[in-house]
Order: C-alpha cells, then sequence, then structure tokens
C-alpha cells in the first residue's frame, strides 16, 4: 500500500494540482486585496465616502444587557444585519478573479494553438529506406562502377 502510495504521490499531474492549488489560494489573497484595499476606496470615496464593508441592512437593532450591579439581569441582543457590502465586495472579487483566469486560459489556448501549428508545419522526417531499397541501391552503385 505505501508503495503504491508513493506511485501516486510522485505522478506529475498530482504534483502540478498542488502546486495550482497553492497558487491559486495566494492569487485569491491578492485579488482580495486589490479590491478590498486598492479599488473599493476610490470607488466607495466617488460614491460619497461609503465604505462598503459597513454597508448593512439592519434587521435588528444590538440590545445591551441590563446589569444590577455585577450581576446579568437580562442578556444582551447583538446586531442582526444583512452585509450586502461585502457581497459586493466578494461580487467584484469573482468578477475580477474569472476575468484573471479567462485571459490566463486565452493566453494558453494561444500558446498551445502556435505549437500545434509548428508541429504540423514542421516538415516529416522522410522514412528510413527499407532493406530491399538499400540493397537496390547498392547494387545500382555498383553497376555504375
Amino acid at each position: 500500500m505505501l508503495k503504491e502510495f508513493k506511485t501516486f504521490i510522485s505522478k506529475g499531474n498530482v504534483m502540478e494540482m498542488a502546486v495550482g492549488l497553492i497558487m491559486a489560494t495566494y492569487f485569491g489573497a491578492i485579488i482580495k486585496s486589490l479590491v478590498n484595499d486598492i479599488l473599493m476606496p476610490p470607488i466607495g470615496k466617488m460614491m460619497g465616502g461609503v465604505d462598503f464593508t459597513q454597508l448593512k441592512m439592519v434587521i435588528q437593532e444590538p440590545v445591551a444587557p441590563v446589569m444590577d450591579g455585577e450581576t446579568v439581569v437580562t442578556e444582551g441582543i447583538e446586531e442582526v444585519a444583512i452585509m450586502y457590502g461585502n457581497f459586493i465586495n466578494h461580487i467584484i472579487t469573482f468578477v475580477i478573479v474569472a476575468f484573471c483566469i479567462f485571459m490566463v486560459v486565452k493566453a494558453y489556448n494561444k500558446m498551445k494553438e502556435r505549437m500545434e501549428k509548428k508541429e504540423a508545419e514542421a516538415p516529416a522526417a522522410p522514412p528510413a529506406p527499407t532493406k530491399e531499397e538499400v540493397l537496390l541501391t547498392e547494387i545500382r552503385d555498383l553497376l555504375k562502377k
């Protein structure tokens, strides 16, 4: 079983998949930072100083706990809100990631197409002569002498 596992792990596609997963994770972090730290502040400023992460629709206001000295009389209630500003950030992040992936796939397909075209254009090497052709060539050369 250990030998099978080693064979499985040593296959190229498993390693390529692992590298791709790691790269995608950090690529996602970079895009998230791009959206949250670079794109959204100017967009929020253009919309009148709005911070998208703070955009929300409050369903229930928070209620502070009621205390009698050090005893809690009533528990507090946290705010219940729909955080649509975060949702907008995630949509923008998704669109940017999707566009970047589209561009990478497009470049990869173009490169692959060029390589296939070069392979098709490259003249095929002439087939090696058969034994009979070699023998006939030797006979012809001997007759010429």
